[in-house]
């Protein structure tokens, strides 16, 4: 990626309940250039979910025909839905704004494969006794859910080395400045840029 004031594309990954999506959110609500890629999935919305702003509500079958037609750069499935990166949201955002992807490793991996995508590819974590915390207080999810969520985090963790960065968000606020400080470094022409 090379500095300067063109647009980016910055992908936020972590295990389940870490604060990735918080983070994308605030990044968005922050900064009018970005927009936030808006995943395709197969699970149902949680209550406080719109359809076509937080994802794309599609059934099992949906999701397939879209497969099918190779209209994603990258899918996955995890803890039993599907959730997909459709080719042409991409597309349609890339000319005038910049990017940010709330996608896992799998998805990082497939999406990095195209060349002509440049990414700021950024891996958050957190100490394992406060995602189990996290994941009980956040009243989102069933115990099942959250056992599940939490058996997976040592295999999430174990891809943190695809990312440029990786950080850890034990308090948002300090995270959320330093992922502002790794996209100020290409946002701004290079005799501008300072060290953090």
């Amino acid at each position: 990626m090379t500095h300067g004031n063109e647009n980016i594309m910055v992908i936020l990954s972590s295990p389940s309940g870490v604060g990735k999506t918080t983070l994308t959110k605030k990044i968005q609500q922050k900064y009018q250039s970005f927009k936030v890629s808006v995943s395709h999935t197969t699970r149902l919305p949680r209550s406080n979910e719109i359809n076509g702003v937080d994802y794309y509500f599609v059934s099992f079958q949906k999701f397939q025909e879209l497969i099918n037609k190779n209209n994603f750069y990258e899918y996955a499935k995890i803890f039993e839905n599907y959730y997909g990166t459709s080719r042409n949201e991409v597309d349609k955002l890339t000319s005038s704004n910049d990017i940010i992807f709330d996608i896992d490793w799998q998805g990082t991996k497939q999406i990095s494969k195209f060349k002509n995508l440049k990414f700021i590819k950024i891996f958050l974590t957190i100490d394992k006794d406060e995602l189990h915390e996290r994941l009980t207080k956040r009243n989102q999810n069933t115990k099942e859910e959250i056992t599940e969520r939490f058996n997976s985090f040592d295999k999430d963790n174990m891809h943190w080395s695809d990312y440029d960065y990786v950080l850890i968000n034990k308090n948002l606020e300090v995270c959320f400045k330093q992922i502002e400080n790794i996209i100020k470094l290409y946002k701004k022409p290079t005799s501008e840029i300072h060290k953090f």
